[in-house]
């Protein structure tokens, strides 16, 4: 009998305890799901008992209340930090769930806010996008170049490396501008002409040509510029991580590891160089041997974003997406902790392995309502989860919006 017990799964008793801990803990979306699966369960099993299927609805009905009002408070957040779009999906959300007359109120003007916002925002677009083309007409291109070589240059901890790359010439800094914007064709040209202009054997010119080679797939040309500028600067991490990416390219990795034990004492204890050892691991198809380096990193040294990320991707390589899934869940609560906004990827990576673990929650679905508006890029693929979820959730409505919004979208 026991046996068949476990066979059978929890009973609606196990799933109301479940809910109730989830309600307490505030995870009022996986908790309003326990107890919609214990009422299914109750009439199944025991469809006469009145008084636990009128407590499960009461409980469902709390739970779709309290959660209406999270994502209400949610969404008055977006939108006092000026982000409609997402806003509007949350109270969308919202008031889908709530059954308060007061509260379905309170959103619908809500909602009204945010549509004449856009409307008025639409307008603004449109009068900017005519004076922008007019500024173009009028604006001297060089203007603007000057001030984002001077912005890159400002951006560097060393102030003599700053001050040198402004002594290279005007070859070098349309070189360098190129390179930033992602013209490297214009870049390797230019900063080839800046190399010629400054004969002496010490500057970082290669080391940013050696990038735009490395990027035109030039792997072998970028080696022998690298090589050359570690010679000269052998403290350059931005140096060490270029050429192990031309040796990763060329299916070095021997030579990697060899030039990473090369490096200075200090340098070579640093979480930068033990990174680049791993990744050369793990570009070689070792694995296991990256995930233990990573995983002993991380637990005998100080939290590390990159490491954690890149060990987050090993087991993901290893086929152990639970572990994956909880560092990246790691990583984004390391990101809110300290304020800073969460990597798209990183978000994407946790949402698609939980959904594919099962845990399809409301949660979920607001990671991806959310990537919609930070990744527009890859918008098909979070429109494709989203009716995933509302179609898993009996959201029939919203699942047939969001289809309609995907075909706009891949149309």
């Amino acid at each position: 009998m026991g046996f068949l017990k476990i066979l059978a799964g929890k009973g609606p008793e196990e799933h109301e305890i479940k809910g109730d801990s989830l309600s307490g803990a505030g995870a009022y979306g996986d908790a309003k799901l326990e107890y919609e699966a214990g009422l299914r369960k109750l009439e199944k099993k025991d469809p006469n008992n009145s008084d636990l299927k009128s407590r499960l609805q009461e409980k469902i009905l709390r739970s779709r209340e309290s959660l209406a009002l999270y994502h209400k408070q949610r969404g008055e957040e977006m939108l006092d930090s000026q982000y409609y779009e997402g806003a509007e999906d949350v109270f969308c959300l919202a008031l889908e769930l709530t059954e308060k007359p007061e509260l379905e109120i309170e959103l619908k003007e809500l909602l009204q806010e945010i549509r004449d916002h856009l409307v008025r925002e639409e307008a603004i677009d449109s009068q900017e996008i005519q004076n922008e083309k007019r500024d173009r007409v009028e604006q001297d291109d060089a203007v603007p170049e000057d001030e984002y070589f001077v912005a890159l240059c400002g951006s560097f901890a060393d102030k003599k490396r700053e001050k040198v790359y402004y002594g290279y010439g005007d070859a070098f800094r349309e070189g360098y501008v190129a390179l930033n914007q992602g013209d490297f064709s214009l870049a390797a040209t230019k900063l080839s002409q800046a190399m010629e202009e400054n004969p002496s054997t010490k500057t970082y010119i290669p080391l940013e040509l050696g990038g735009a080679y490395l990027n035109l797939g030039k792997s072998e040309e970028a080696e022998v510029l690298l090589k050359s500028f570690l010679k000269d600067y052998p403290d350059s991490l931005q140096g060490y991580h270029l050429l192990c990416e031309a040796y990763w390219e060329m299916k070095e990795f021997d030579e990697a590891q060899s030039l990473l034990r090369t490096c200075q004492e200090e340098l070579g204890e640093s979480p930068h160089v033990l990174l680049l050892k791993g990744e050369t691991l793990f570009h070689s198809g070792r694995f296991q041997e990256a995930k233990t380096l990573f995983r002993d990193y991380l637990d005998s040294s100080a939290w590390d974003d990159n490491i954690a990320l890149s060990l987050a991707k090993t087991h993901e390589a290893l086929g152990e997406m639970e572990e994956a899934r909880d560092l990246y869940g790691e990583l984004m609560e390391q990101c809110s902790s300290c304020s800073r906004k969460i990597d798209p990827f990183i978000k994407q990576r946790y949402s698609d392995l939980s959904l594919e673990s099962g845990q399809c929650s409301t949660r979920i679905l607001e990671m991806y309502l959310s990537l919609v508006h930070e990744d527009p890029d890859n918008k098909a693929h979070y429109y494709r989860k989203i009716i995933e979820i509302y179609s898993a959730l009996g959201n029939e409505r919203e699942a047939r919006r969001y289809q309609a919004l995907s075909k706009k979208t891949i149309g």
